[in-house]
């Protein structure tokens, strides 16, 4: 491997950055170390390990009085979190929620910092309920029981009520309160129309909160509620084309700082409430922010990645209108000048819907290779953010996509269901539709494209090589689904309700997964295929890859098959993360170039 490639491929990040109340300090995630970790600056403002962890952290939460935090990790990335609590003038950890076969989703701190809640599948599978535990006594209390996914956010500001989240649907939630003496429940929002509800922000008073919301309309927009009326949710601010993402409340209640997702692209907000206006910070580098956090009244610290800054932490100060990097763990100062930043394009589909893409290439030369990136979600979005392989590719002279298809977020809640049940095909149009503009707007090479997605983004490289195998040249499907029939009977429980709702359902819909399943077509792919799977995946099952691969191999197709013993649907050692780029990027080489 060329030392230009492991540099691309090696880059650490930072992000999930958050403030510890009452301190000047803040923490962030970052596998700087090989493996997702908690960090924080010290007195050189030099990261520096804020505890001694077995295995990936998956996010940090401070109590309220920033004297103790919960940490969330995993085992080999079955994303079965358990909770280890550290002191704050202590790098050792205790465990503290343990149930190693369990999932388990944290809730909160209670507002003196003498309790947790969190909600769990330990009665059933696909059943979680919610518990509250002193971290004194050790001991846990169940407070809610729910046959389905149910998830605590936030505790009131009195102690006496918890915030549940129910969902609905893989996009939809309702909200309630939870009073913990009555356990009665209070609903927020029409429950009887669909709606996301998320980041819910309480005042201090206990009188009302703030809240995104795309009840009764399109998109996510500011909106505000009363407790004493909590059904009743008012539109503040609204930027109808695009959704508000990651809403903060300033320490002192008189601003809001948020993002607006702009095609892929975030803008940092500063709301200010007394005035009801807004001021776009146009300060911030172009790329994705990814969490908020307030230090004080002026000071936002943010996360942010974009094509040429992998991740890391950035403070913005309101009086002094200034922008600060913070960290430069993702600087590479030996080949940051050869990552190239994406062209926004977009093309009218089979039926004239309008699809966005971005386009990496480092000229516009003719007949280039191509490489399609197809996100996972399937609701997810291609953002405007680092990947080592489309920096890499587009360096060594490919044309690099990342599509929006139909069913991404991002675009309102009409473009996200148009892939829905048995409009599934309609999105892997999309694609086919994708090389044609790609070879007379680009003038790519259309015998040399190939194309490759992870989870869901995987089923669409299959399907798209089983039902137009004419198109492409080679494909690489990362944990990806082979037929939604065997992947809805093997996947968690807690996750086969949410799914239907967006692929169909086994009772209606299994004729539809059977006509258009990939494993059923896999004879027809004409073109080299490499396959990667955890071994440890509780999303897409392994066996969704072992079923198409030994029928591929049984038939002498063309295929590669690398599975990682110690990952689940994510790969976050950096061992495998090279092991994994590498190959893909030398596979594209071999049979789009060579």
């Amino acid at each position: 491997m060329s030392d230009k490639l492991l540099s691309f491929i090696s880059v650490p990040s930072a992000y999930d950055v958050s403030v510890i109340p009452n301190q000047s300090e803040f923490t962030f995630i970052s596998n700087k170390s090989g493996i997702p970790q908690a960090w924080i600056l010290d007195g050189e403002m030099e990261p520096v390990l804020y505890g001694e962890y077995p295995d990936r952290v998956l996010g940090v939460h401070h109590s309220p009085q920033g004297n103790k935090s919960i940490i969330k990790i995993d085992k080999d990335g079955d994303e079965k979190q358990q909770f280890y609590l550290q002191n704050g003038t202590s790098d050792k950890i205790e465990q503290i929620v343990y149930s190693p076969n369990h999932f388990h989703k944290f809730g909160g701190w209670s507002p003196n910092g003498e309790k947790i809640c969190f909600s769990s599948n330990r009665r059933k599978p696909g059943y979680f309920d919610v518990f509250i535990q002193n971290l004194q006594t050790k001991e846990i209390i169940k407070v809610f029981e729910f046959d389905g996914i149910c998830e605590p956010i936030c505790w009131t500001s009195d102690g006496q009520s918890i915030v549940i989240s129910i969902d609905q649907t893989n996009i939809e939630n309702t909200l309630y309160i939870l009073d913990l003496n009555t356990k009665e429940l209070k609903n927020i929002g029409d429950k009887q129309a669909l709606a996301t509800y998320l980041d819910i922000q309480l005042t201090d008073d206990n009188k009302g909160a703030y809240i995104l919301t795309n009840l009764n309309e399109d998109t996510m927009y500011l909106g505000y509620f009363s407790l004493n009326d909590s059904e009743k949710i008012t539109n503040i601010f609204h930027v109808p084309n695009w959704d508000i993402e990651i809403l903060k409340l300033s320490p002192d209640e008189s601003k809001l700082s948020f993002t607006v997702n702009e095609g892929g692209i975030s803008k940092l907000v500063i709301f200010d409430l007394v005035k009801k206006t807004p001021i776009y910070i146009e300060e911030i580098p172009y790329g994705v922010i990814d969490s908020l956090s307030w230090k004080n009244n002026e000071e936002v610290i943010f996360s942010l990645k974009s094509p040429t800054i992998p991740g890391d932490i950035f403070k913005y100060h309101i009086n002094e209108n200034n922008v600060e990097r913070l960290t430069n763990i993702s600087e590479k100062k030996e080949i940051k000048n050869e990552w190239i930043y994406p062209e926004l394009c977009s093309f009218e589909s089979f039926d004239e819907v309008e699809i966005p893409y971005f386009i990496y290439q480092k000229d516009k030369t003719k007949n280039k290779p191509t490489v399609i990136f197809v996100h996972g979600g399937p609701e997810s979005q291609t953002r405007a953010v680092y990947n080592p392989v489309v920096q890499y590719l587009a360096e060594k002279g490919f044309a690099v996509i990342t599509p929006n298809v139909r069913g991404s977020k991002g675009y309102g809640r009409k473009y996200i269901k148009m892939d829905d049940g048995r409009k599934r095909m309609d999105a892997v149009k999309d694609l086919v539709w994708l090389t044609k503009d790609l070879v007379h707007s680009h003038k790519v090479d259309k015998d040399k494209i190939g194309i490759m997605g992870r989870s869901y983004g995987g089923f669409m490289v299959l399907a798209a090589m089983t039902h137009f195998p004419e198109v492409w040249a080679a494909g690489v499907n990362i944990v990806g689904i082979s037929n939604f029939k065997s992947f809805l009977e093997n996947t968690g429980a807690w996750r086969r309700q949410l799914r239907e709702s967006e692929y169909g359902s086994l009772e209606h819909d299994s004729d539809f997964f059977e006509k258009i399943a990939p494993i059923h077509r896999a004879k027809y792919i004409n073109a080299p295929l490499l396959v990667f799977h955890g071994k440890n995946d509780t999303r897409v099952p392994i066996s969704e890859a072992e079923q198409l691969v030994y029928g591929m191999k049984d038939r002498n197709q063309t295929v590669e098959f690398i599975v990682f013993d110690n990952e689940g649907h994510h790969t976050e050692n950096m061992e495998n993360i090279i092991t994994m780029h590498k190959k893909t990027i030398e596979f594209f080489e071999q049979y789009l170039i060579e």
